[in-house]
């Protein structure tokens, strides 16, 4: 009796409560966005403040204060209005969709399918008019986010989608990033255009968007029950009457238009469809109004245009007026979001354990050995013909002669530039293989690896901001400043993540949250120091070994010469640490200080690795799952095969790079991010099994 008596009670007071609080939040949200549209407006570089600005809306303003605010300050916050509350509605029902909070735009890899298209169609000279760029967009994006669907499954887990997406974000950028330096005039402004400006000339582009997003907003409205059901599972939406499938494929579908007509636009404006539905969500729990996609869509559109406007008004508020213009507001949303991934990040429960990255297997010596003896013949052959092919061919006897002092000018020229450039492939490709190696024995995690987890992008960030302040610096200058910047990371991400035991999920993500945030900084310095010389960053972050002389590889072979000591000195430690964590401690084994040396040491190989050959990924992913699949598990086997595997696969890299375009060059960091994408989506579909 007591029960009954209790639930009617509840009833009355909840749900009349619901309507009203829902009504005022979105309200308030109205007038937050309001309000930051009207300060966005009376932003910018001409001397035309708030009064002029009415002055203009009114028509009372002189003429060229009024065409500033009309053909300048109106499109420029009617764009990010736009933009904002398309990407906030295609994250918010991809989340809904997938049953995965962390399902957006940017996490699907639909913004990187879209700059792809959109690379491949200025690589040819075409220009099209912007309706038929949005349907360029729309395709690259929405196949990109099928594939993401496809491998990471539905409702199975945060980090698997993300995964996925950021491994395919890479590797489509990676592609796209080598037409830029393949065809720099058709597809100048293209890099610029990626980092994601809402500013506008006039209203036409807004004009012929704005039906696009319209049919998407409508076309979601109307599934909005049918994606209700879903949210209670494909039985449940089965017994409702509801058609799972067609559903999931209609809803995707409209997202991806969405974000094609915001990728036209304004470029990708990074972690806008992550952060908005994830604000609105504690919503639904507090006001029931908010449970429904009907009303959670327009909150989530609201909230996107909230985000975007007010990382505008931070960005022209914080920033000089002159610097601001070339500031895009793709930089700013970006730092938000990967700031907003690790909080996410540490606050989800992790479901996956820190387990031993391999099964136990021990192959017999003979097998190693002649794993062993074919890595170096492989590797032996790969350097003479990394020697003697290039933009122009040698032979054997001008290498001799050169050693000896006594080839001509030409050959010594060639000579003197090109085997720099494959030592420094060689021991990049080493030290991040044996950093890989490392980092993954140590966390216990099969899909850690520097690139992966940021440390690598710390490394970038460093030298860039090195280079950029400071053009004149030296070769150990430039080490120091890599070491810095990976050392700063790491700090982060292991700090961070720690806690727990190094859980896969939450490692993971938090890495991939700094190194999405060490991007966008790399690309606001490039943007505010030398907008114009695009081509020469993309050559730095694309890994590339051009330029490099003799000096330049001291200190990462320095580097690789204590790691490889350390590693096989303690490589029963490193057995010891990466079966589990009460072995180590059973046996004696300080668990802490051990690890704290091993990370330290991957940090020190990572970063004088990206000061020698630049940012090059997935190569301490690939060899050490490659060594631990040919020769079993034991360090003192998988060390020195990883370390042939790393600098076999770069130099490999870096010989394709800069010969089968020639003279035309691609760096290393392309084509390994080429041939590391796959490998790293098979490995999320295997665990999958």
């Amino acid at each position: 009796m007591a029960v009954t008596a209790t639930k009617p009670a509840a009833r009355p007071s909840t749900a009349p409560a619901s309507r009203p609080g829902a009504a005022a939040v979105t309200a308030g949200l109205v007038l937050l966005v309001a309000v930051l549209a009207v300060v966005d407006i009376t932003q910018g570089t001409a001397a035309v403040g708030p009064a002029e600005v009415f002055k203009a809306l009114t028509g009372q303003a002189r003429p060229d204060d009024a065409s500033v605010v009309i053909a300048s300050r109106l499109p420029r916050m009617t764009a990010g209005l736009l933009v904002g509350a398309v990407l906030g509605t295609a994250g918010a029902v991809l989340q809904a969709v997938s049953r995965n909070v962390l399902a957006s735009p940017d996490t699907l890899a639909v913004n990187a399918g879209s700059y792809l298209a959109l690379g491949l169609v200025g690589a040819t000279g075409v220009s099209l008019p912007m309706i038929a760029s949005s349907g360029v967009a729309f395709a690259g994006g929405l196949a990109a986010a099928a594939v993401v669907l496809g491998l990471s499954g539905l409702g199975t887990g945060t980090v698997r989608l993300v995964l996925a997406g950021t491994a395919l974000m890479l590797g489509l950028n990676s592609m796209t990033e080598g037409l830029l330096l393949l065809f720099p005039e058709q597809t100048d402004g293209l890099y610029q255009w990626n980092q994601g400006s809402i500013a506008q000339n006039g209203f036409d582009g807004i004009l012929q968007m704005l039906p696009i997003a319209l049919i998407g907003l409508v076309g979601l409205l109307l599934t909005a029950r049918r994606v209700d059901a879903l949210a209670l599972g494909d039985d449940a939406a089965r017994g409702l009457g509801v058609p799972v499938r067609a559903t999931r494929v209609t809803v995707v579908v409209l997202a991806a238009l969405l974000s094609a007509a915001a990728v036209t636009l304004a470029g990708p404006i990074g972690f806008v469809g992550l952060c908005a539905p994830a604000l609105v969500r504690p919503l639904a729990r507090r006001f029931r109004g908010f449970a429904r996609s009907r009303t959670a869509m327009p909150a989530a559109a609201l909230t996107g245009a909230a985000l975007v406007l007010g990382s505008d008004v931070l960005l022209r508020t914080f920033v000089a007026d002159d610097l601001s213009v070339a500031v895009p507001t793709g930089v700013v949303t970006s730092l938000v979001g990967a700031v907003f991934l690790v909080v996410m990040a540490l606050r989800l429960k992790d479901t996956a354990g820190s387990g031993a990255p391999d099964r136990l297997r021990i192959p017999s010596r003979a097998v190693f050995l002649t794993t062993l003896a074919v890595l170096v013949a492989v590797l032996v052959g790969l350097v003479i013909a990394a020697v003697l092919v290039g933009d122009s061919k040698l032979l054997l006897g001008d290498v001799v002669n050169w050693a000896q002092g006594r080839a001509g000018r030409t050959v010594s020229f060639v000579l003197d530039t090109r085997v720099p450039r494959v030592l420094a492939a060689l021991c990049a490709g080493a030290a991040l293989a044996l950093a890989g190696t490392l980092v993954q024995a140590v966390t216990r995690n099969p899909l850690a690896e520097p690139s992966v987890l940021g440390v690598s992008g710390g490394g970038a960030l460093g030298a860039v901001v090195l280079v950029t302040t400071a053009p004149v610096a030296g070769t150990w200058g430039i080490a120091g400043a890599a070491f810095a910047g990976s050392a700063v990371t790491a700090v982060l991400v292991f700090g961070l993540a720690a806690r727990g035991g190094f859980q896969q999920n939450r490692l993971v993500l938090v890495g991939i949250g700094v190194a999405a945030a060490t991007t966008a900084l790399i690309s606001l310095l490039i943007v505010l120091t030398d907008p114009f010389n695009a081509t020469k960053a993309l050559t730095w972050l694309s890994g590339s070994t051009y330029g490099r002389t003799m000096p330049d590889i001291v200190p990462v072979a320095l580097a690789l010469v204590v790691g490889i000591g350390v590693a096989l000195a303690r490589r029963t430690e490193l057995d010891l640490i990466s079966l589990d964590e009460d072995t180590p401690r059973l046996l004696g084994l300080p668990l802490g200080p051990g690890r704290l040396g091993f990370l330290v040491l991957s940090v020190v190989l990572s970063s004088t690795a990206v000061a020698c050959a630049g940012t090059i990924g997935f190569v301490g992913l690939v060899a050490p799952h490659a060594a631990r699949a040919l020769v079993g598990r034991r360090h003192v086997r998988v060390v020195p095969v990883a370390l042939l595997l790393g600098a076999t696969l770069v130099c490999t890299a870096d010989l394709i790079g800069r010969t089968v375009i020639a003279p035309a060059q691609l760096g290393a960091g392309l084509m390994t991010a080429v041939i590391g994408t796959p490998y790293f989506l098979y490995l999320l579909v295997r665990s999958r099994r």
